[in-house]
């Protein structure tokens, strides 16, 4: 049954996901919110909503390191998975501003993170408070830089806001309805069918949660990625696949931890894992500019998708 009840969950996230998608991109139309403070924060926030919902029943199941293991193993896949796979695809453009502000601004997220946890292996409820806090300081940034910014960045609704600029408060209020419920159920019965398969075979909660968990709550980024990639359309910005990276470590571990302090159970979190996460956030400067281009194309994809397959390998090792 843990395998039918992780089948399930992953499926009712990608449907939550996507419906939790329409409706913000439609409500952010109505409300004439610029297209590229749609993509950072409204599209970002609302495909870090699986993972949020996961790690918060995982928390409130007595399974921190469940919630802490899905934030790191969701980080990893978007950028090596997600990223990876859709660079051999097609492609990918990257912004030379995305290396002065939202580059960074991941970075210092995860070193804060590490830094957090080094420090009593806990990330306690002021702590979740301050990540909290600086994920709104980093929005009124944002949307200031876009205010001033007359550059545009398509991100991860491009095939769909187009259809989504007419849609109406109803039906926006009954994708929002379909969204929170299909996410609520799905990251429920995904948690619940996680732990029960890690007890059955063996394995520890964190190995599933940075693993299996990681790359089904990350489905929504990576289904997009492909989609875009497929239609030969401009690849989603590298821009928002960050953001939804910083919403992760901010939103959804500061939240987290307000609820219920986040404890390190499993070791490999700081000893192995942790410099995983630092290791594709950095890795993104040299790839990105070698051989003096400002582009991911098919051989770095070929490396971040390599490297990804390493990762999981070790992990269940």
């Amino acid at each position: 049954m843990s395998i039918v009840f992780i089948l399930v969950g992953l499926t009712l996230l990608v449907i939550g996901g996507e419906f939790l998608v329409r409706a913000s991109v439609g409500l952010s139309f109505k409300l004439k919110l610029s297209k590229m403070v749609i993509g950072l924060t409204v599209v970002s926030f609302a495909t870090s909503s699986p993972e949020l919902l996961v790690s918060l029943q995982a928390a409130l199941d007595g399974s921190p390191d469940i919630a802490l293991g899905n934030v790191i193993g969701s980080n990893i896949a978007n950028i090596a998975l997600v990223l990876g796979l859709t660079a051999i695809i097609s492609t990918l453009g990257i912004d030379n501003d995305f290396f002065k502000f939202n580059w960074p601004v991941m970075v210092l997220f995860s070193l804060g993170l590490y830094l957090a946890l080094m420090n009593d292996q806990i990330i306690s409820k002021l702590e979740g408070f301050i990540l909290l806090v600086s994920l709104v300081f980093y929005l009124i940034i944002l949307i200031r830089r876009a205010k001033k910014s007359q550059a545009t960045q398509e991100g991860q609704n491009d095939e769909i806001d187009a259809g989504l600029s007419k849609t109406s408060y109803f039906k926006i209020t009954v994708w929002l309805l379909i969204g929170a419920v299909a996410l609520y159920f799905g990251s429920e019965w995904l948690v619940q069918g996680a732990k029960e398969l890690a007890e059955s075979v063996g394995i520890s909660d964190y190995a599933i949660s940075v693993t299996v968990i990681a790359i089904g709550t990350s489905v929504p980024e990576l289904a997009a990625s492909i989609i875009a990639a497929l239609k030969k359309e401009k690849a989603i910005s590298l821009g928002n696949l960050i953001g939804s990276n910083i919403f992760n470590i901010a939103s959804v571990l500061g939240l987290t931890a307000v609820i219920t302090p986040i404890l390190v159970i499993d070791d490999r979190i700081l000893d192995t894992n942790m410099f995983w996460l630092l290791g594709f956030a950095i890795i993104l400067l040299p790839l990105g500019y070698l051989p003096l281009r400002l582009e991911l194309n098919r051989w770095k994809g070929f490396i971040l998708f390599a490297a990804y397959c390493v990762f999981i390998g070790l992990a269940f090792s």
